[in-house]
């Protein structure tokens, strides 16, 4: 399968401030599944560390993480400062004692997954 995709990825880990609290996780996910409706947005991905092998590069220390495509870095800016974004932040921001965003432009255009 190949095809196109978005030109910049903005990736967003999130340490919860009682990662042991099952609600304030589930809180945080249902926060983060409503940033979907914001239209710039070209894809979503929402997770929690995965039960892979421990590495010394793996980093699992972190409660959710948010990956999201856009077209360009003016998409990025208008999902910034939307409103949905914008209320997300502030219902949610008592939950996290840190984030962390880390943004990447593509120099592809093409992906393809049957390699």
């Amino acid at each position: 399968m190949s095809g196109k995709i978005a030109k910049l990825s903005h990736q967003v880990y999130f340490w919860l401030k009682n990662p042991d609290a099952s609600a304030d996780l589930e809180a945080l996910l249902a926060g983060l599944n409503s940033l979907k409706a914001i239209e710039v947005v070209r894809g979503i991905h929402i997770g929690v560390p995965a039960a892979t092998a421990p590495r010394d590069v793996v980093d699992q220390s972190y409660s959710a993480s948010l990956l999201v495509f856009f077209d360009t870095v003016e998409d990025e800016k208008t999902y910034d400062e939307h409103p949905l974004h914008q209320k997300f932040i502030n219902d949610h921001m008592h939950l996290w004692h840190k984030v962390q965003v880390y943004d990447a432009f593509s120099n592809t255009t093409e992906v393809d997954f049957g390699m």
